[in-house]
């Protein structure tokens, strides 16, 4: 890792403490109760992991992972569903604490009275979307499309910050394209108005998820507010992490994409800043990676559980030598019993082999 260069250990934001500060990036179809608790527990499926050896006093014991986001939330369908469809969409359990509930929107008190509903259902947090690039989401002027709009994006933070007492953060791009970069006085305007961190994704809502993300204009934002900044764009790994950190000063790291590829990555980070070294996990750790999240969708009753581990295959395999045949194993089974069993057959000789 860059000479003396640590993921931090914690972050406060407003009262609430993240430690380490590390954080799930919210992710449409993806950051459900089940991976997030799947993520919060994914030290177990590590045989090769030593809790001992990892410094008490920089790594979450379980995973690594500080805080976990829900996938982002329609202020608009929250506030009007039924309060018994709502627990559908803002399901949790005692052990996702510390949490943050993204919503995207933008009607100034339709968000406000969203967020009220967050705070009410006892989430930690409160997030504002102004990142998803999505086309849907954006001609409905929600996530990245507000960064065309500061004025109203002020308006937004200043209801939401009088509605809920709980910390209230933003998420959101550089600006819209590179002829609109915003990001600096988009994070200036949101520790005026009250909210108590920002997390930048280093790309325009032009880009989506392509090309490199910008790690300079995280640094920009670092130096122009002295909330907390949560960096986010590229990391992969757990030494790409600590490159984040030697370059932007950042006081968290944020991790989408990576993470359904690879639910260690929370506590390799953790082992990595305490140790300068970080456990590959095995085929043994993948197998019970896979069976565990895949037997969670089916023990939760999850509404087209077999859909879940078909669209999570491809990532879970990622790195498996032969994976393909899992893969198209998993996708032509016609129930969730059936993708366990093709799990066991794929694994089974690995299994053995280890062993004996």
């Amino acid at each position: 890792m860059p000479q003396g260069v640590r993921v931090p250990a914690s972050v406060r934001i407003g009262n609430v403490t993240v430690a380490p500060a590390t954080v799930l990036a919210p992710m449409a179809g993806v950051t459900d109760t089940v991976f997030r608790r799947f993520i919060r527990n994914a030290s177990v499926f590590s045989s090769a992991a030593d809790v001992s050896s990892v410094d008490t006093a920089i790594s979450n014991q379980q995973s690594g992972c500080g805080l976990i986001m829900t996938e982002f939330t329609s202020a608009d369908g929250l506030a009007r569903m039924r309060e018994s469809k709502r627990k559908r969409y803002l399901t949790f359990y005692e052990d996702e604490h510390p949490i943050s509930a993204q919503l995207f929107g933008s009607n100034p008190s339709t968000l406000a009275d969203a967020a009220r509903i967050v705070e009410q259902t006892g989430f930690d947090m409160v997030d504002l979307n102004l990142g998803c690039p999505a086309k849907r989401v954006v001609s409905c002027n929600g996530g990245s499309g507000l960064l065309r709009d500061l004025p109203l994006i002020a308006k937004i933070f200043e209801e939401v910050r009088a509605a809920v007492t709980i910390p209230f953060t933003v998420k959101f791009r550089l600006g819209w394209n590179d002829n609109h970069i915003i990001c600096v006085p988009l994070a200036k305007l949101a520790q005026e108005s009250g909210l108590q961190a920002v997390a930048l994704h280093a790309r325009t809502r032009e880009q989506g998820y392509s090309g490199q993300a910008r790690w300079h204009h995280i640094a920009e934002v670092k130096d122009a507010v002295s909330i907390p900044v949560i960096g986010n764009g590229d990391v992969r790994t757990p030494e790409d992490a600590c490159a984040l950190v030697a370059k932007t000063n950042c006081d968290a790291v944020m991790i989408g994409r990576a993470a359904p590829a690879n639910p260690w990555i929370f506590r390799q980070i953790a082992q990595y800043t305490a140790t300068g070294r970080y456990d590959e996990p095995t085929d043994s750790d993948r197998y019970r990676m896979i069976r565990t999240y895949f037997q969670m969708l089916l023990d939760e009753g999850y509404p087209e559980a077999q859909g879940k581990m078909k669209q999570f295959a491809s990532w879970f395999t990622h790195g498996v030598p032969g994976g393909a045949s899992l893969r198209k194993s998993i996708y032509e089974s016609k129930t969730g019993e059936a993708v366990l069993d093709a799990v066991e057959r794929f694994f089974e000789p690995q299994l053995v082999a280890i062993a004996s």
